[in-house]
């Protein structure tokens, strides 16, 4: 029986061995691509937060259509080489209001080297936002990034 239980040993040894030298690797795919480098120094990742319309209301506000207009027209041009939209619950309570207002929302996240002229383009993004909506405001988190392709 001990032979046994050494034999075994050994081979979940030899196995767990094999397992961990062929693991993938975790480096980049991409070389050689600027806009998609092996590693990144000094980029963040920001993500915007779009109030739609009222939850419940789809007739109101901003239909999904009227979204993918703005994000064609004002995000795609700033941002061509990638981003991310998600559907989002959202709330909003302000100033004086008893309750808060329920929104379907959207949100962007994007990706890039943190240059003003990166920064730059997320505020025109906000600024068309509100102009086009007449919303108050898009939220905007902004934090740092570690990227790789």
């Amino acid at each position: 029986m001990r032979h046994l239980l050494f034999a075994s040993a050994l081979l979940s040894a030899a196995l767990l061995s094999a397992c961990a030298t062929t693991a993938p690797t975790t480096s980049a795919t991409l070389h050689g691509d600027a806009a998609h480098p092996a590693q990144t120094q000094g980029w963040v990742e920001t993500r915007l937060y779009f109030g739609l319309g009222l939850v419940g209301d789809e007739a109101h506000g901003v239909s999904e259509q009227g979204w993918r207009d703005f994000l064609d027209a004002e995000v795609t041009p700033r941002f061509p080489d990638g981003l991310s939209v998600l559907d989002v619950y959202g709330q909003w309570q302000g100033k004086g209001q008893a309750t808060p207002e329920r929104l379907r929302s959207k949100m962007l996240v994007v990706d890039y080297p943190d240059t003003a002229a990166n920064r730059d383009k997320v505020e025109a993004i906000r600024a068309a936002w509100k102009r086009r909506t007449g919303d108050q405001s898009v939220l905007r988190v902004t934090q740092p990034a570690e990227v790789s392709f």
